[in-house]
């Protein structure tokens, strides 16, 4: 099959009836359970309706036991919960019964399941790392990067950047059907095997080799949806329960091509006329339809991941309690297992996990892998001997070398084989990990008849290549894998999961949610802005306003501004509630749950009715109590002019967030730019006390437009149109002349259009930034200075290590000397006990 082909896959719907077929000739079998009349005469009419309809109703028991039709879109959540619970009560023991009934459905009619085989081939990755304290973050070392940065071209100048290996040169196959463990000490490249097979590499790396799915390159498919990559790090929504959290990443990533599979599914069934089991059928109807805001899918996978208990409640952060370090990390799993990626490649997932856990969330992943089979490499630290058991082949990682990579049961046999024995109470991962480092190594020696010598990762590595398995594997790589034999739907063409309609719907009902969950931030903002009206209102009281002269015009300029930046310093907080959900963001941006501007065209339409509000309160307020000009037009339009600086502010913060990426330099960075805007916007210093070289910032302050025309606004009004004794012209737009600002009426709408001009401006910015600009703070590798006496080599490092060697030997003869002082602790009658919400 050539590229072209693949890319056919998109058009599933129009084509489900070729997509889904092969040449296995067709099982027809009927149903061997009874029915009765009902049953029968409502089943029976759903198969008259037509493809769309049908596919869209389904057949579920009551509680009363009574058949009832049910339209699938329209499952309540007790209809969602009886239906798991009658498919799986237990998930230890019913999960794979239940998936052994999907897929005995499915074999039935001989409909052919799409697999995916990843290879890698000659994989190299490097990376730049700084050595020694020269990586700490000091002020002096971000001196040294900039000028790095200007004079590293020239030949005079060295670098303290040292080229660091973090794979190098691995190959190996990850095949369909079996479930794979990856094993290796920290720091011997896990995460990044694992970020590269995902297509999730950091663009700063050096990359080379071949990565293939199907024998397809990385560049003919979406990798990001069609492989899952779940990382070792838990960053959640804290406000969102643990259900509305895989629900939204269900609605976000789509069906996938569930649907396409369900229709020809049903065409077969319907030509062999074959009733299938009625929750089955509902279930399968359920999770293959697009659109729903819960999906059926999101309880089966609470339900296996034990997830069940807490699925109402909040996940939590630093600031508002939540679930367990634990139950977070399951829902880390939980948001991609909801979705249909083909391939999944778990990091670290046991962290926080007691190995009971572990072994059930493995055990349910070996079921899914082994009767659908799936392509799954999950990633563990130290399993527990029961759950190393579950996995079916071993990749073991060291050095950024391969020692090992093939059946788990050939594993022991290999090491064996270079002289080296697991004892009978060591747990075999234990031993794998630590069998190639150089203070572990020789308790393992067998061959006691020879003297022990220390065999390096790399002699392990080309040992591998002449053990039979390493044989086996290389001939495989040689022979390549045939592209006609790839499904039409296994690799995902698609950059979304669903219609642009639908990313627009997700993402405004979460947002939506948000607002009501953090209501009393913008509660607090409208008192707020409540007190400060009353305020203004009193120390500017009509009682004490005049339209005299220019100096109680003056008075009323102040107050004016005073309201205007008021307005302004209200959208502020939107600087620590754009920052606090950047990194959701950034996560889910890469793994193609929605583009940029599907995220930011909700913060700021939803914004819209609270600056609204905002600007509500202030006018109703002050206007009037300040002894403002009476007319209703010219209270309006001084309403619509706050409106817009309200809004303006948000959008100037929110795009200052998302530039800064952090709260301290956002915070830093939004004080300097209003306290330019203060400057240069018309008030502090006049149009005409601007220097030359200065004025570019009066004219790009939008301040200055939006205090032009809330000043135009009022001073054109009635109560300035006389003149005082001397002067020619009404006292307004003396006022207005004497403080250098623009007197003429068009500058109300020139001001009010160039705040709609911003607004547009700084969420575009947004936009864009929230587009290209990836999280602010990434990991970065330290290598030591080179010793002598380690053969030049360059290892990873925390920066904690470096420690004075003049009295190493001293404190080796001694002992260990703790750093601290022991003290013992005495615990009694401790109680803890958290309050949980009603099961509704």
């Amino acid at each position: 099959m050539d590229r072209g082909e693949i890319f056919k896959a998109g058009s599933f719907r129009s084509q489900s009836s070729t997509l889904w077929r092969n040449n296995t000739n067709e099982i027809f079998s009927k149903s061997s359970r009874e029915e009765d009349d009902e049953e029968a005469l409502k089943w029976a009419a759903l198969e008259k309706l037509p493809t769309y309809a049908r596919l869209r109703k389904g057949i579920l028991t009551t509680s009363q036991g009574r058949p009832s039709e049910i339209d699938v879109d329209n499952l309540g959540l007790k209809e969602r919960r009886d239906l798991i619970e009658r498919l799986i009560k237990t998930a230890e023991e019913d999960n794979e019964r239940f998936l052994l009934k999907l897929r005995n459905r499915i074999e039935r009619v001989g409909v052919e399941l799409p697999t995916i085989e990843v290879r890698y081939e000659h994989l190299k990755i490097e990376a730049d790392a700084y050595v020694g304290s020269r990586a700490l973050p000091s002020f002096v070392n971000f001196l040294n990067s900039i000028v790095e940065i200007f004079f590293g071209f020239l030949p005079i100048f060295k670098s303290k950047k040292r080229q660091l290996t973090i794979l190098d040169d691995v190959n190996g196959i990850i095949k369909p059907g079996r479930l794979t463990l990856l094993l290796g000490p920290p720091s011997s490249g896990k995460t990044t095997l694992l970020l590269a097979l995902a297509g999730k590499l950091d663009s700063e790396l050096k990359f080379s080799g071949r990565v293939t799915y199907n024998g397809h390159g990385m560049n003919e498919f979406v990798p990001r949806r069609t492989a899952a990559y779940i990382s070792q790090y838990d960053v959640h929504i804290g406000e969102m329960t643990v259900r509305e959290t895989l629900a939204f990443s269900a609605r976000c990533q789509g069906v996938g091509s569930r649907y396409d599979m369900l229709a020809e599914l049903s065409r077969r069934e319907k030509e062999a006329n074959i009733k299938p089991d009625p929750d089955i059928d509902v279930y399968m109807k359920a999770v293959a339809t697009e659109g729903q805001e819960t999906n059926v899918v999101t309880d089966y996978v609470l339900k296996i991941l034990g997830l069940d208990i807490c699925a109402d409640t909040m996940v939590g952060d630093e600031m508002l309690r939540g679930i367990s370090g634990g139950q977070r990390k399951r829902v880390t799993t939980g948001e991609m297992l909801v979705g249909p990626a083909g391939v999944l490649f778990m990091d670290e997932i046991s962290t926080g996990l007691d190995s009971s856990t572990t072994y059930q969330i493995v055990n349910c992943l070996k079921q899914y892998v082994h009767i659908f089979n799936g392509t799954n490499v999950i990633s563990l630290l130290q399993p527990a001997p029961e759950t190393y058991d579950l996995f079916d082949d071993i990749i073991l990682l060291s050095d950024g070398q391969i020692v090992y990579q093939g059946p788990r049961e050939y594993v022991l046999d290999f090491f064996e084989s270079m002289g080296f024995k697991c004892p009978e109470r060591k747990g075999v991962a234990d031993f794998l990990q630590e069998v190639t480092s150089k203070k572990d190594q020789a308790q393992y020696w067998a061959r006691k008849e020879e003297p022990y010598r220390f065999i390096t990762v790399k002699e392990f590595a080309e040992a591998f290549q002449s053990f039979h398995v390493g044989q086996k594997l290389g001939d495989e790589l040689v022979t390549g894998f045939d592209k006609s034999k790839s499904h039409p739907a296994a690799l995902t063409t698609k950059e979304y999961g669903v219609k642009t309609k639908e990313l627009i719907k997700a993402s405004f009902s979460r947002e939506w949610l948000l607002m009501n969950r953090n209501s009393f931030v913008y509660m607090f903002k409208i008192v707020q802005l409540c007190i400060m009206a009353l305020v203004s209102a009193t120390l500017f009281l009509r009682t004490e306003m005049h339209h005299r002269n220019i100096d109680d015009g003056n008075i009323y300029v102040g107050s004016l501004f005073f309201a205007v930046i008021t307005i302004m310093f209200n959208g502020m907080s939107e600087l620590s509630m754009t920052i606090a959900k950047l990194p959701v963001f950034y996560k889910q941006r890469d793994l193609h749950f929605y583009p940029a501007w599907a995220y930011g065209l909700p913060s700021w339409i939803l914004k819209i009715p609270i600056s609204v509000l905002e600007a509500i309160v202030w006018v109703a307020i002050t206007y009037y109590t300040t002894g403002l000009d009476p007319s209703v037009a010219r209270f309006f339009k001084q309403l619509l002019v706050l409106f817009l600086i309200n809004q303006m502010a948000s959008s100037l913060f929110r795009a200052i967030a998302a530039i800064a990426r952090n709260n301290i330099i956002a915070n830093t960075y939004g004080s300097f730019v209003l306290l330019m805007l203060f400057t240069l916007g018309g008030f502090v210093l006049s149009r005409e006390d601007i220097k030359d070289w200065w004025i570019w910032g009066y004219w790009c302050s939008p301040l200055m437009y939006g205090q032009t025309a809330v000043l135009v606004n009022e001073f054109l009004g009635k109560k300035w149109r006389h003149r005082v004794a001397g002067s020619t012209e009404p006292l307004g737009i003396e006022v207005l002349k004497g403080r250098g600002f623009f007197y003429e009426s068009k500058w109300y709408w020139i001001g009010t259009g160039a705040l709609i001009g911003f607004i547009l401006v700084l969420n575009l910015l947004y936009t864009l930034a929230l587009t290209w600009l990836n999280a602010f703070d990434k990991v970065r590798a330290v290598a030591k200075t080179e010793d002598p006496q380690s053969d030049g080599a360059i290892e990873l490092q925390d920066s904690s290590s470096h420690q004075g060697q003049a009295g190493e030997s001293e404190n080796r003869k001694k002992g260990m000397i703790l750093p601290f002082e022991p003290h013992s602790i005495v615990f009694d009658n401790i109680v803890y006990a958290v309050d949980m919400p009603p099961v509704s």
